[in-house]
């Protein structure tokens, strides 16, 4: 007796490099890199259809966000989260693989602004992969309605990872996201 099996919606197939240099970032968090990939698999799952997409991502230290934001954007300072898209949005392909680019991370930015706003550095840290994500997807906060497209997209990832708001008026007050109910 031979049994038919249902086939099944093939999920894209994602890599997600992560590269941690420096121990600041294994010191604060035990496990950075799988925090980096799952707020990396979820701003993919939620955004990129049925890409199988490639993405790295560097966690490492203010001088090199600073040296990396001096070179590219012309600002010697550091930042939290730079990205750099392999393409610009009109050149996203709508399905297969496709190398989407890079995405780096400070530490020390990060923590300040994690402390500062009453946040664990894990739920800072994978607010700004998320954010980094949707750079490369194509995703902006420019204009006001690109902005608001933008933080609801990060809003509901974050949600689906059960972190609070990072938009919210009082980050501390708002607790936990709610857990939702992921589409099977």
């Amino acid at each position: 007796m031979s049994t038919a099996r249902r086939p099944t919606k093939a999920k894209p197939k994602n890599a997600i490099d992560v590269m941690v240099v420096g121990a600041a970032w294994t010191k604060a968090l035990r496990t950075p890199a799988a925090i980096v990939r799952r707020a990396a698999t979820a701003a993919l799952a939620e955004t990129a259809g049925k890409l199988s997409a490639e993405v790295s991502i560097l966690l490492t230290n203010d001088s090199a966000l600073r040296e990396l934001n001096r070179t590219y954007r012309g600002k010697n300072k550091p930042t939290n989260v730079l990205s750099f898209p392999a393409l610009t949005p009109d050149e996203l392909p709508t399905r297969g693989p496709v190398s989407l680019g890079d995405v780096a991370v400070a530490y020390g930015v990060t923590a300040g602004e994690a402390r500062a706003e009453g946040k664990t550095v894990k739920a800072h840290l994978s607010h700004l992969v998320v954010h980094g994500v949707l750079h490369l997807l194509g995703y902006d906060h420019e204009g006001d309605r690109d902005a608001a497209t933008m933080e609801r997209m990060e809003k509901k990832i974050l949600a689906g990872l059960g972190i609070a708001d990072p938009y919210a008026d009082s980050y501390a007050q708002a607790g936990p996201a709610p857990r939702t109910r992921r589409r099977a």
